[in-house]
């Protein structure tokens, strides 16, 4: 037997996609049961409700994209008083099952319907409720804790204790229907228009003509290079292209002098990423709808006059246009002992989302609506039938070619930031990923810079206290708002594949979720 990994979120979900491994199925296959199994294990998370995007390289890379558009009935004028962050207005065609089927097809080689198994019996039987789970349901259960659903979440109306399952017989079915019959029942067929009547009956401008328009589609990924190695990532209507930008940056400053000021390091990572989120701004759109010519974004002509706006002994309050809620999604990777990897990502948005669980199909609703600008004229302005902007990313890292690491982590705005910190950790530092995803984590906040409508922000650095005190104090010398969290409470989840040159991988999680990392070979 060869040697393969998977690190996700959850442990259910990585003990199911190396089940699939083992039985001779490839990262793709893995990946459709890892993605379904944290529908289920992490309901707060993502799930068939939500969005995803699958990024795999097999000899070549592509991207599948699982998003949906704008409703039909969908406009700025609806929604004149705000966007609800909750409830059936927030809602948005789910996108995330049609980019699965995409995936399997393409790269596939067990049958579809098999894939949905370890998912079934987690639904049908009951996934421990963790840490995690109590956290999430405990800020925001208030989003169903009135309407139907909650009996599923919660028991007897109160958060359920650790170690006791959390149980959705309805969902069950429903994945068996769609193991049985396809996607095409989802998005054109029976279940399709029970979750339609549902959603009608709570209130939502969501409809079958909606689901049925909704396709999964396949693009190249954006490419970039970082000191010898290729970047790739989820082009738009995700913003990973931020990542890369944040990379090219920093490659202008000599990384040897950095490292030995470990400060100075944070400092220009700092900027570099304010810079880089002031250009998300820009050319964070559906390219569907107008060429936003991202491609000058790595222009090196740009890309110099950056670097040389960053002050090494002070910081910039480089604000965004627009004037945050926490957002939740899922990472996870896969790498198979054939060369094939994933890099996957999926979410409902918001902590259990928009809260809309349809009773019918055992379905909690995402609320992906929140992401739009309702100031006509922006790039990323809500128009009906437009997709909206997400923050979900999925990179690969290559070496002469090859998969050198695969790296991903949810978490809405912080996703490109920590991101950026796993890609320096990885090459610039040679860290493992265990060590760097235990490593110290920043995040800052840009004034206007929230996911989420109204895209708030407060210009704060949040830091983890494991970082030396020195660092620390360097930081707040260059005129940074420190706001400290204890170790390991920083943002995200880091999950890590790297892939040797002999085709050992080595695996990483985080501890601050609930989340493991396991390979064989």
């Amino acid at each position: 037997m060869g040697n393969a990994a998977v690190a996700s979120n959850h442990p259910a979900a990585t003990q199911a996609g190396l089940d699939v491994l083992r039985s001779g199925g490839t990262a793709a296959d893995a990946a459709v049961t890892v993605s379904l199994c944290l529908g289920v294990a992490e309901p707060f998370m993502s799930g068939i409700g939500g969005d995803g995007f699958f990024h795999v390289f097999d000899g070549q890379p592509v991207v599948y994209e699982g998003a949906g558009c704008a409703p039909a009935a969908a406009t700025i004028e609806l929604y004149r008083n705000g966007m609800p962050d909750s409830g059936p207005l927030s809602i948005s065609p789910p996108g995330v099952l049609a980019a699965l089927f995409q995936l399997h097809a393409n790269h596939g080689k067990l049958p579809f319907s098999r894939l949905f198994e370890h998912a079934i019996d987690l639904a049908r039987n009951g996934v421990r409720v963790g840490h995690t789970y109590r956290r999430y349901a405990e800020s925001d259960s208030w989003r169903f804790s009135n309407q139907s659903g909650s009996e599923v979440y919660l028991h007897d109306g109160r958060v359920p204790d650790i170690g006791s399952r959390i149980v959705n017989e309805t969902f069950a079915k429903t994945l068996e229907m769609i193991a049985s019959n396809g996607v095409e029942v989802f998005y054109r067929g029976e279940l399709g228009e029970l979750l339609a009547r549902d959603l009608a009956l709570a209130g939502a401008i969501l409809t079958k003509d909606d689901l049925a328009a909704t396709r999964g589609m396949s693009r190249p990924p954006f490419r970039g290079t970082y000191r010898g190695y290729e970047i790739l990532q989820t082009p738009q209507v995700s913003t990973g292209f931020v990542l890369l930008n944040e990379l090219a940056i920093l490659e202008r400053f000599d990384i040897d002098k950095l490292r030995e000021q470990p400060g100075l390091l944070t400092h220009v990572m700092i900027e570099a990423k304010k810079l880089a989120f002031v250009e998300r701004e820009r050319f964070g759109a559906d390219p569907a709808f107008g060429d936003i010519g991202l491609d000058r974004l790595l222009d090196p002509v740009v890309i110099k006059r950056q670097a040389d706006r960053i002050q090494l002994g002070s910081t910039a309050d480089l604000a965004i246009a627009s004037d945050r809620k926490e957002v939740n999604t899922t990472y996870f990777c896969i790498a198979d002992d054939n060369g094939q990897v994933v890099s996957a990502i999926q979410s409902l948005n918001s902590p259990f989302g928009s809260g809309v669980f349809s009773p019918s199909t055992g379905i909690m609703l995402n609320n992906r609506m929140t992401c739009w600008h309702l100031e006509a004229g922006h790039p990323n302005a809500l128009r009906p039938g437009k997709k909206v902007r997400q923050t979900m990313n999925a990179p690969i890292i290559l070496k002469d070619g090859r998969p050198w690491s695969v790296l991903g982590t949810p978490g809405a705005d912080n996703q490109v930031q920590v991101n950026f910190q796993a890609a320096v950790s990885l090459i610039d530092l040679g860290m493992d990923p265990q060590q760097t995803v235990e490593a110290p984590r920043w995040s800052s906040d840009q004034r206007g810079q929230g996911a989420n409508w109204p895209h708030r922000g407060d210009n704060v650095l949040t830091v983890e206290a494991s970082f030396p005190h020195d660092v620390l104090s360097d930081l707040e010398r260059r005129g940074h708002r420190l706001k400290v969290v204890p170790p390991l409470e920083g943002p995200c989840s880091l999950e890590i594949v790297r892939i040797l040159s002999d085709g050992t991988k080595i695996a990483g999680s985080d501890p601050r979720r609930d989340g493991w990392a396991a390979a064989y070979g």
